[in-house]
């Protein structure tokens, strides 16, 4: 009997020696081979290779400081949570990634409070209010959803918490913590990238001023180099840029600019195209009650054409749309007015899972014309934006009257839907000189020029962007100087996302798509079935009270039953 006893005391300390060895060599080879394991059918917990690649090629400390401290109700305590855990994913990939979590009202001092939110604000993290529970009732309560990144003295934020239209709570919050590593990511990539592609605003036909691109150059700057180039009939004009901009031409491209900018696309170079079809304006019903909306030619919808779209000359009218300030009646002599809903600003929702506008807010268009797609072989159309299930077109010339605010007919005359406003071009394109002489040029001077500047008939593998509306990429003026945000609502304040849309667009057509496929990321949202909940709760609530106990006390009577046969024998 001893010895048996002892046979099984050394088996034991085998066993353990031998566990003590094989957990030290684990952790040995594990200090050498490094892997994370994500079991999700989404990979939530996987950083895509674009992530990894930046953060393992940073050479100095990123900071991140997260303003989402503090007594939540449940959804921020988990975008809170969730935030944590994909900052401490990007730790997993370089030591040089650190944070904190700070509450912005933690200081007694409600001074100190308004000067950090005032702060907050400033680098453009935007406030949310919530209703909280008290004793006495309900209370207002001012949270920052934000976080500041520095990186080598540059600093940039990030608004943690995206707003959407016609999207529940859990919808939009599922939405933000998809986009975490998006976010993330983004952030690094742009104070971290020292060399930059050129991207430049095409001047020379009356497009938009440097005033009214002011918000949307501060924005591209923090990712390329913004230029502003005049054509000037000048061959190479656009040499070295990636990207071209042409934002909202007000007169026609004599044929020398339009070659221009054929053979930069025919080399390679991209296209965000901006191009209004119709001469129409909110200014102009300042001082009087209509006027006419007409179409004009900007002299590219042939190029345009051969690529593969044409941008109609009808007018959009959309039951979804924002609402403008009208006079609705006087107290005594002063005007009263109010915000109504004006049909010719259409507020374009996507619902395209494209990584370009996938889970954007709402897009702000004015005086938009539709976008058909046409024959253009070798080259895919990508549908980007397009209006609600209640729109229609108003062919040109047509009068443009506040009365379509008041007299607006049901929603059934607005029959048409989904009518597009944003496409996507990508392939092969061809260039509408092929087989023939442009009227500026003889047939020698044609032979002379295309031998000087290396002419194409067709581009490689290349993409532009082409939307219907120029006021997309319009920032306002104050009134005492100064411009709002591009997006922001110069009458009710609100922000749409024309900002977003329009750097990812500059994004796609740099070529950061290993950034943008990142935001196409899709994380499942996993609420509970509320009406199961509630047609089988006596059910649940006996399987997850009753079971575990009878479970414990099955083991409870097995595990008496073993010891009393085991010790009695």
């Amino acid at each position: 009997m001893v010895k048996k006893r002892k046979s099984g005391f050394s088996s034991d300390l085998v066993q353990l020696v031998l566990g003590i060895i094989i957990i030290y060599l684990v952790n040995y080879i594990g200090s050498f081979a490094f892997h994370r394991f994500d079991l999700t059918s989404e990979k939530r917990y996987t950083l895509s290779t674009a992530s990894k690649d930046l953060v393992e090629n940073l050479d100095d400390l990123v900071y991140v400081k997260v303003y989402l401290d503090g007594e939540f109700p449940a959804g921020f305590k988990r975008l809170r949570q969730k935030t944590r855990e994909m900052l401490d994913e990007f730790r997993a990939y370089s030591d040089n990634i650190e944070y904190e979590f700070i509450n912005p009202s933690a200081n007694p001092s409600k001074d100190e409070q308004q000067k950090l939110y005032q702060q907050l604000i400033n680098k453009g993290i935007q406030p949310t209010n919530l209703q909280v529970k008290t004793e006495d009732g309900t209370s207002q309560k001012i949270i920052f959803p934000g976080a500041v990144v520095t990186y080598k003295g540059r600093e940039t934020s990030i608004q943690l918490l995206k707003s959407r239209m016609n999207t529940s709570p859990e919808a939009m919050l599922n939405n933000s913590i998809q986009e975490l590593e998006y976010e993330i990511s983004n952030a690094i990539r742009k104070l971290s990238t020292d060399i930059r592609e050129r991207v430049a605003f095409v001047k020379g036909q009356d497009q938009l001023d440097d005033a009214y691109v002011a918000d949307i150059s501060k924005a591209l700057a923090e990712y390329y180099a913004v230029e502003t180039i005049e054509l000037n009939d000048t061959l190479g004009a656009l040499d070295g840029i990636k990207t071209a901009i042409i934002a909202k031409p007000d007169t026609a491209f004599n044929d020398r600019n339009k070659f221009i900018i054929d053979q930069f696309i025919m080399n390679g170079g991209r296209v965000l195209w901006l191009v209004d079809r119709v001469y129409a304006s909110l200014d102009s019903l300042q001082n009087q009650a209509e006027f006419l909306a007409v179409a004009y030619e900007t002299n590219v919808e042939d190029i345009l054409f051969r690529y593969g779209v044409r941008i109609n000359t009808a007018l959009i009218q959309d039951l979804r749309c924002a609402e403008i300030p009208v006079p609705t009646g006087y107290i005594g002599n002063q005007t009263q007015w109010g915000l109504k809903p004006w049909i010719y600003a259409p507020l374009i929702v996507p619902s395209s899972t494209h990584p370009i506008v996938k889970n954007l807010n709402a897009i702000r268009y004015d005086f938009a014309t539709t976008i058909d797609t046409v024959g253009a072989k070798d080259v895919k159309k990508t549908v980007l934006l397009t209006t609600s299930e209640y729109s229609r077109t108003q062919n040109t010339p047509a009068v443009v009257s506040l009365r379509a605010i008041n007299d607006l007919p049901g929603p059934e005359v607005f029959n048409q839907k989904e009518l597009p406003v944003a496409v996507l071009l990508e392939g092969t394109f061809t260039s509408i000189w092929k087989n023939s002489v442009p009227e500026f040029a003889t047939i020698e001077q044609w032979n002379q020029l295309k031998d000087m500047i290396d002419y194409k008939d067709a581009s490689p593998a290349n993409k532009m962007i082409v939307i219907s509306d120029g006021d997309v990429i319009k920032n306002h003026i104050r009134a005492g100087g100064g411009y709002l945000q591009l997006g922001e609502d110069q009458y009710t304040g609100q922000l749409f996302a024309n900002k977003k849309f329009i750097l990812n667009c500059v994004n796609y057509l740099c070529d950061d798509e290993g950034l943008l496929a990142v935001r196409s990321k899709e994380l499942k949202i996993r609420l509970l079935d509320k009406e199961k909940i509630r047609d089988e709760r006596m059910k649940w609530q006996i399987i997850n009270v009753a079971i575990p106990i009878l479970l414990i006390l099955i083991f409870g009577f097995i595990q008496f039953y073993w010891r009393k046969k085991r010790y009695t024998s």
